[in-house]
């Protein structure tokens, strides 16, 4: 009996390893085939997942914006392979998928791994709070939540942008929506869309289309069109389709002449273009060959009998070794364009480099007005105007949102808006007590609220200022314990105030536990109940720092022991 227990033992797992490789291959077909909502499902289900299937089951989640399921199998993956055999961009896609779902601490590790520079997110955000040139209010343009649009070209009076609503379309396996097609509408003052319909049938097909662009007089147009077949390239187990720019031409109010451009292939993507407003110029990204990056800004000259120079790379200020894509060339020279490798609130994050003597200078962030710790992504202005466009995925899709700008003119938290804190020698809002717990809660009590809700008007009042929550906890208890109490008790104080519609990035938590009492109850059993509540607070203090987001890492000093 006992050699027929072993050998039915034997059966039983022999049969678990077949399906456990029958799901990894499956999942690993669509994973090559770039179906990563599929391929998702698939690896979810492989019961003893290695390396390799974490590292695929987390890109999976994250080249499809599941920024919380891409952390969480990132932590699983660093975490049970620590050995350094993990490839550096795990670090800074885990780093990105952190800074997603907030944990800005966390994510600052990993990058700093990533790039062997100390990291600071909170220190950098201080620092950009005056940096930027123009605050920007947005607005989300339609509530859409089953198609993904963005990319909005100005044509006329009329808009165009790329969308997947269109349900004839074939779906496309990596997000599981349609091919995109291009639309116009008509647009109104405050930036809304109408009379929504398909560009047009000579230009839309059966493949991805988007990203227009017009010359000045709307008789030629450029667009993206992903290839109709797939072809076997160096960097990819399985043959791909690229993406070609396409030029069109309008002749008697039809578009004819559709060709690609010359510089495009079969082996590389070449994309989003813009052009200068005296239509010279093109610019695009690409992965072409002597890319600094897996997508770089390019140029090329586009001369008057139709035919193009060489395309020229921007070079490092506005490349990085990481995404730069959606180019946008404003009728000033300013480039506005998109990256996940310049310093940023999050994974692709606007930026502009400003062009002096036909050079791009250093790449410079919108700021947090503008973007967010989502993707951010195909800028536009309506030239003349302080307004434009721009895509997010910030509230899980890609969606349009129109945007207006002005000068930024840094508020300043007057001298009687502030006070010093007796007790502390900190600054800190006047007339803005400290908000109070019970005995080993972290919970905020009603009582509290009134407190909460002035620091939160006055923080949008002042959109310069920053607060550190310093949060205490009284003498008893050990002093870890104490320590992680307070840490709670500044962490529900910052999600009190983010709830009332205050940045996170504006407020540092910081548990004192208890090394700070406002008075001598510093031991057990020695003080009464009033007196030791005195010390269970949160304080909100001003931050005012100008220290760098990077840092480079002190050089290690030498041994002198011999």
């Amino acid at each position: 009996m006992k050699k027929l227990y072993t050998t039915l033992l034997a059966i039983f797992i022999g049969f678990s390893a077949l399906a456990q490789s029958s799901q990894v291959k499956k999942a690993n077909r669509l994973y090559n085939q770039r179906a990563y909502m599929e391929a998702s499902d698939a690896y979810r289900l492989v019961q003893d997942k290695d390396q390799e299937v974490l590292q695929r089951l987390g890109d999976s989640y994250f080249f499809t914006n599941r920024m919380g399921n891409a952390a969480e199998t990132y932590r699983d993956l660093f975490l049970k392979y620590n050995d350094g055999s993990i490839a550096p961009e795990y670090s800074f896609r885990f780093a990105h998928a952190l800074r997603a779902t907030g944990k800005n601490e966390e994510a600052d590790e990993y990058f700093s791994q990533y790039w062997n520079k100390t990291v600071d997110f909170e220190e950098w955000t201080t620092k950009m709070d005056t940096a930027v040139s123009h605050t920007y209010t947005t607005n989300q343009v339609m509530q859409n939540a089953a198609s993904s649009d963005f990319g909005i070209t100005f044509m006329g009076d009329k808009i165009v942008f790329a969308s997947t609503r269109n349900s004839s379309r074939p779906i496309y396996a990596w997000n599981q929506k349609p091919y995109l097609d291009l639309y116009m509408a008509n647009i109104d003052d405050e930036g809304k869309l109408s009379n929504i319909e398909l560009f047009n049938d000579k230009i839309n097909t059966d493949t991805h289309e988007s990203s227009a662009a017009f010359t000045s007089d709307g008789k030629t147009m450029y667009f993206d069109r992903t290839n109709s077949r797939r072809v076997k390239v160096d960097w990819a187990e399985v043959p791909v389709a690229t993406i070609r720019i396409y030029r069109a031409e309008l002749v008697d109010g039809e578009w004819t002449n559709i060709e690609a451009l010359p510089f495009t292939s079969d082996q590389y993507s070449v994309e989003h273009p813009t052009l200068s407003q005296d239509g010279s110029t093109l610019y695009f990204a690409s992965d072409m060959p002597g890319s600094i990056g897996s997508f770089d800004i390019y140029s090329v000259a586009v001369n008057e009998d139709g035919t193009f120079g060489q395309p020229v790379n921007l070079g490092p200020n506005v490349n990085t070794p990481h995404r730069e894509q959606f180019p946008y060339i404003a009728n000033d020279g300013t480039l506005y364009f998109t990256s996940d490798g310049h310093l940023g609130y999050g994974n692709l994050d606007v930026f502009k480099s400003e062009q002096l003597n036909g050079t791009f200078g250093e790449a410079q962030n919108l700021g947090n007005s503008l973007n967010s710790e989502f993707d951010d992504f195909a800028f536009v202005l309506k030239e003349g105007e302080e307004k434009g466009y721009l895509a997010s995925n910030r509230r899980g899709s890609d969606n349009l949102y129109a945007f207006t700008r002005e000068d930024y003119t840094p508020p300043i938290l007057p001298k009687e808006e502030m006070e010093i804190n007796p007790e502390t020698g900190r600054r800190q809002i006047a007339g803005v007590g400290n908000i109070y717990f019970d005995f080993d809660k972290a919970t905020i009590k009603p009582e509290s609220e009134p407190t909460l809700n002035r620091v939160a008007e006055i923080m949008k009042n002042y959109p310069m200022l920053k607060i550190e929550i310093g949060s205490h906890a009284d003498a008893r208890g050990s002093n870890k314990y104490n320590m992680d109490l307070s840490q709670r008790r500044a962490e529900s104080t910052l999600e009190y105030l983010v709830s009332q519609g205050i940045s996170r990035d504006r407020l540092v938590p910081k548990g004192y536990g208890e090394e700070v009492p406002l008075n001598d109850c510093t031991r057990p059993n020695m003080c009464t109940e009033a007196e030791y509540a005195r010390n269970r607070r949160s304080e909100f203090t001003e931050i005012t720092r100008e220290t760098p987001y990077f840092q480079d890492q002190p050089e290690a000093a030498e041994d002198n022991e011999n």
